[in-house]
């Protein structure tokens, strides 16, 4: 896993993988990521609340897409604790599809906020059997490619959002 990460973030850094650009609806990539957390969110008790927009087309690749969903909603559900949520919304401007991901989690401090999107970096050691540091720093460079930009709020013992903003097809 984590050399797949290596070589698809050197590969997006260096260049070598040219987007496959198609028009989609942005909000059912969204649930059909997410769905295929179910087991993980039923298991640990993890109360799950969507508002997502209808109708909101980007033109992007999806497949790279889904490498930030999936990363944003695997990492919420790992920091999440039993009887915690997770919300995932998606709005939309004029221009732009606008992203959320939240969670009750356990947070974290603005110093390892600074630091979550470069590769390796791991804020929360407890956690580092249970990833590799190169989810966020991949998530970053997709959107980086895609014309996109992610950013993070979070307080330790409060949670962490995510947001994503993404041009938009009207």
């Amino acid at each position: 896993d984590m050399m797949t990460n290596i070589l698809k973030l050197n590969r997006l850094e260096n260049q070598q993988i040219y987007p496959q650009v198609t028009e989609f609806d942005l909000g059912e990539q969204l649930c059909e990521c997410l769905l295929q957390y179910e087991n993980v969110w039923e298991k640990a008790e993890i109360e799950i609340d969507t508002d997502i927009a209808e109708n909101v087309r980007v033109k992007a690749d999806a497949e790279l897409l889904s490498h930030v969903w999936n990363n944003l909603f695997s990492n919420a559900f790992k920091f999440t604790p039993s009887g915690g949520m997770v919300t995932v919304t998606l709005t939309a401007t004029e221009h732009h599809a606008i992203v959320k991901v939240t969670d009750t989690g356990c947070g974290m401090t603005p110093e390892v906020g600074a630091h979550i999107f470069e590769k390796f970096y791991q804020g929360d050691t407890s956690h580092s059997k249970e990833g590799n540091g190169l989810g966020l720093a991949l998530a970053k460079r997709v959107l980086d490619i895609s014309g996109g930009a992610i950013s993070v709020t979070s307080a330790p013992g409060e949670g962490t959002a995510f947001t994503v903003s993404l041009r938009r097809n009207a």
